[in-house]
């Protein structure tokens, strides 16, 4: 794929970007497709184990003989989007502006195993919200970047791309576009670099839009038992998810935030191998199967596989675990902060948000999961537009 220069371009150039798969990669991703070695399973594990071979199996047959990339690619390719490199690593973004001129810079940053991919139903009621039944006033001209290290911003090739400087970098590059003022919106690892451009651009990020947050909107280590009891009955849920999560889920993030290039060399060289590890966050670990259709699926994954991408955005966790700044209290955040929480897999509890943000908005959604630009795009459009239209 033509995506990025072997070596990152002068400081602060911008340059347009269109994706360009050849034939010889495809015919190469459905032969290891065709080759995959399948394990065993045991009788009615269901996903207690894992993803399911049934499930995988399923997927990857899709995958190789009925998912059509070069209509996705086409998709993409329909928005602008363009290449810098900021800090030494090449920044990919989609950058489309609104034809409304009061319209507000917005940045959407994904997590992971995510991309912009993610964001593709916000794009058209964002920007153009007249066209579909919205106000003038709601419209945003939207950055969309791929994470450093992340899809086609192609492998980061230094050590320390953390959170935090990705949330330096994402700033750098609002600069860059000349937006001296603009929001952010982020979920899952954007849930953390969103909040955080919000306390190092304080005086020029308007207000910062999450979901699927957890790290700084959730409690860590146990919870006093008169302080649980206080908490309302979905709260209490979402307390439970996460212990629930902590101890049966979170496997993934301990392997990446330790031994990331071990499991590289697996999910670098088999697209089942990729498949398997992130369909596990992408359907809820079996909770929400049907969530995510199998083509936004695809067209995500294709995206770190045509870029070789599993390893360096995986890294992105290790130097998360690994920086001390991460870990330590923050201050109170002066930017205004508004959290959607999505009752099917959300965690979020406000008291605890509160300890460190600036909380101004909070809204609760009865469906919806931790891909809800997906899943909920209509919730989390008009959910977007309140929030701003109470700090603008």
């Amino acid at each position: 794929m033509k995506m990025f220069a072997s070596s990152p371009t002068n400081p602060g150039t911008i340059r347009p970007f269109r994706l360009e798969t050849t034939q010889a990669e495809l015919q190469d991703l459905k032969q290891r497709l065709s080759m995959t070695r399948w394990p065993d399973e045991l009788p009615g594990a269901g996903w207690n184990y894992g993803a399911p071979l049934s499930f995988v199996k399923d997927m990857a047959a899709y995958w190789e003989h009925s998912f059509d990339w070069t209509k996705q690619e086409q998709r993409l390719n329909s928005y602008p989007q363009f290449m810098t490199t900021i800090d030494g690593a090449n920044i990919h973004f989609f950058h489309i502006r609104s034809s409304e001129p009061g319209a507000v810079p917005l940045m959407l940053i994904h997590g992971w195993p995510s991309s912009p991919v993610e964001f593709l139903e916000l794009v058209g009621p964002l920007t153009d919200p007249t066209s579909y039944g919205g106000d003038a006033a709601d419209a945003f001209h939207l950055v969309i970047p791929s994470l450093p290290g992340f899809g086609l911003s192609g492998p980061t090739t230094d050590t320390g791309w953390s959170p935090s400087r990705a949330a330096q970098a994402l700033d750098t590059l609002m600069t860059l576009l000349g937006y001296e003022q603009y929001g952010v919106q982020g979920g899952d690892m954007g849930a953390m670099i969103a909040p955080e451009i919000g306390r190092i651009a304080a005086g020029r990020v308007i207000g910062v839009h999450v979901n699927a947050a957890t790290m700084g909107f959730v409690p860590f280590g146990a919870i006093e038992d008169d302080v649980f009891a206080s908490l309302t009955d979905a709260e209490k849920v979402r307390v439970g998810r996460l212990g629930h999560f902590m101890k049966e889920r979170f496997g993934f993030n301990m392997i990446q935030s330790t031994r990331p290039q071990t499991l590289a060399y697996g999910l670098h060289d088999s697209p089942a191998g990729l498949l398997a590890w992130t369909c596990e966050l992408f359907n809820g670990f079996g909770d929400t199967v049907d969530a995510v259709d199998r083509d936004t699926f695809l067209t995500n994954l294709m995206l770190y596989w045509l870029t070789g991408t599993a390893n360096s955005s995986t890294r992105m966790y290790y130097e998360g675990a690994h920086d001390p700044g991460a870990w330590a209290p923050k201050d109170m955040s002066p930017t205004p902060v508004g959290v959607a929480v999505f009752q099917l897999s959300d965690v979020a509890v406000r008291r605890f948000a509160e300890q460190g943000n600036r909380i101004i908005h909070w809204s609760e959604f009865e469906r919806g999961t931790h891909f809800a630009a997906i899943d909920a795009p209509d919730l989390m459009i008009k959910d977007i537009r309140t929030f701003f239209q109470n700090v603008l």
